[in-house]
């Protein structure tokens, strides 16, 4: 199994299980994610969702060898059109669960992983984790994450990420918002408790309320930019940039654009 899924006492564990790949990004892999948030979404007793990851990396991203198949493919376009329109559908499904949602970065999170936290309510990590959006390093556009990112953090911090291109520690992470606390790698779990402790205070239907009306106030337009992302993400993919970008990436060289020396 890609995802494990337990519930217990109200509180459901989702959690990414392919560690000796660093839990990269595959379409079945994220058709998993989906299934097991739309069980959570489901089931009434579950009052809170934490959203976990096996191994020493939250989500390196795409899995590299599902992009090396779509850009050999002759229906490249409409399998990079599908790719974006599943994972939107599993960032909609986070983002619009009717109950509290955490993520739980004990490593790193980049690309589509970032995009996983970008669409939980709240983000504990491991001061062992960064955050980064390599895209542009690789010929493309971080489409797919930017409007999750821009719900939850101002425009210059996030294009930090976007535009920036390097690598954001937890520390800095917490101090633009993005995290709610970083905690040594060792305390990850106790951390993690006392946070699904703390949000089972509150009901289920007055948090779902008061989920739904910060939605409503800040993020009501987030549901429409990440449709129209799709397009956006697979655009990028059909420059010859890309083309570069992953030809460079695989062989563990610059891309030509980047500065030599």
């Amino acid at each position: 199994m890609l995802v494990e899924l337990s519930k217990s006492s109200g509180v459901a564990r989702v959690c990414l299980n392919r560690p000796d790949k660093r839990n990269a990004l595959t379409d079945d892999f994220i058709r998993e994610i989906t299934a097991a948030v739309q069980d959570v979404r489901d089931d009434e007793s579950m009052r809170v969702m934490v959203l976990a990851a096996k191994g020493t990396v939250f989500c390196a991203g795409m899995d590299l060898a599902q992009m090396q198949q779509r850009a050999a493919a002759e229906n490249r376009e409409e399998l990079w059109l599908e790719d974006s329109r599943i994972l939107r559908d599993t960032f909609k499904a986070i983002f619009e669960l009717p109950i509290p949602t955490a993520a739980v970065a004990q490593g790193p999170a980049v690309a589509g992983g970032m995009g996983l936290i970008a669409a939980c309510d709240l983000v504990l990590a491991s001061t062992t984790a960064f955050f980064a959006l390599p895209e542009p390093q690789r010929g493309i556009t971080a489409a797919m994450v930017t409007p999750l990112l821009l719900h939850r953090v101002a425009v210059s911090p996030a294009n930090e990420l976007l535009l920036g291109g390097g690598r954001m520690s937890a520390e800095r992470a917490v101090q633009i918002g993005l995290c709610c606390d970083a905690v040594a790698p060792e305390e990850i779990e106790a951390a993690e408790r006392a946070l699904v402790r703390s949000i089972l205070n509150g009901s289920r239907s007055a948090l779902a309320q008061t989920k739904q009306h910060v939605i409503n106030c800040v993020g009501a337009n987030v549901m429409r930019q990440l449709d129209d992302s799709v397009e956006r993400s697979a655009i990028a993919r059909r420059t010859d940039d890309a083309r570069e970008g992953l030809q460079a990436f695989l062989d563990k060289r610059k891309a030509a654009w980047i500065p030599q020396g």
